[in-house]
């Protein structure tokens, strides 16, 4: 899979590290940590998740990809992204 960065182009997703959905957030309490690691969603359809290009310009991007086909439909920065 190539991710389309906005400042480096096309680049192999080996370049880049996964945070996870961009719907997410990170719990308060103990008790729905467990629920936040272990128990996500796998939706199937277009997700929006964070990736950080550690091997290339270090950004943020949102990237909208589908589950199923990991055809990616957009890639953004993730500060210019619209939430």
């Amino acid at each position: 899979m190539r991710i389309p960065c906005p400042y480096c182009g096309p680049r192999d997703t080996h370049e880049f590290v996964c945070r996870g959905e961009t719907d997410t957030n990170r719990p308060d309490n103990d008790e729905a940590f467990y629920d936040y690691v272990y128990l996500r969603d796998n939706p199937i359809g277009s997700v929006r998740e964070h990736w950080y290009h550690a091997q290339g310009c270090r950004n943020w991007l949102t990237v909208t990809r589908d589950s199923q086909t990991h055809e990616i439909s957009e890639a953004v920065l993730a500060k210019d992204a619209a939430r």
